[in-house]
């Protein structure tokens, strides 16, 4: 007799639930969704869209952090005493937002184990990802990074990929996302695409080939 699956917790239908203290937000592409040095006092989860997370040095130099999709949380760091952000949160694509107070957030993890148990994984998979990507940054040449970051926007190795579609993004933004230049994002993109790992045709395509850049053993000597 077969075992029927567990059904996994939708973390979507739970917090679009009656009687919540919610709202969902609509934005536009290239809409802040709050700033860095902002209050700290909501968690927000994506429903559909596509955010990204980025950090301002005191010189003025912009790096991006993360590119977030549906089922992802961000501005955890109130629950963890933040009293303000640390990045600035932009829409990338028409993105709607469900933003939860604070208080509402704690009250719903302890009386609610499922989305416990979803929002714990979530946080280990965020720190995970920070952790490759530290070393990625400390040991990989450029070009690896930069085939590792398409993969990961594409959800290569995720539940519910591959996307092979991404978002619309400027090479600026993958240049700040690997820590290189633009010049060198339109040097590789021009090779992946002459390779075929890559298509421009209806929006960027990514190609399960790719991995083999990140596979391929060579000596990080370009930054």
């Amino acid at each position: 007799m077969a075992v029927p699956k567990k059904r996994l917790f939708d973390a979507q239908a739970f917090l679009n639930s009656a009687g919540m203290a919610r709202k969902a937000v609509d934005y536009p592409p290239a809409t802040g969704i709050f700033a860095q040095g902002d209050p700290a006092d909501t968690v927000l989860y994506i429903q559909h869209g596509s955010v990204k997370l980025s950090v301002v040095s005191q010189k003025g130099k912009e790096a991006v952090v993360g590119v977030l999709s549906p089922g992802d949380f961000f501005g955890e760091g109130a629950l963890a005493g933040q009293p303000v952000r640390l990045a600035t949160a932009t829409a990338m694509t028409p993105s709607r937002i469900l933003v939860i107070p604070k208080r509402q957030m704690i009250r719903l993890l302890h009386r609610h184990h499922a989305l416990s148990d979803r929002f714990i994984a979530h946080m280990l998979a965020r720190n995970n990802r920070l952790e490759e990507d530290l070393v990625d940054h400390l040991f990989n040449a450029s070009e690896k990074r930069l085939a590792r970051t398409l993969l990961l926007l594409a959800r290569y190795g995720k539940p519910d990929g591959p996307q092979r579609v991404l978002p619309k993004m400027s090479q600026e933004v993958l240049a700040e996302m690997v820590g290189t230049t633009r010049s060198r994002v339109n040097f590789f993109m021009n090779k992946f695409r002459k390779l075929g790992f890559i298509d421009y045709n209806g929006g960027l395509k990514v190609h399960h080939a790719l991995l083999s850049v990140v596979l391929h053993d060579a000596p990080a000597a370009d930054r």
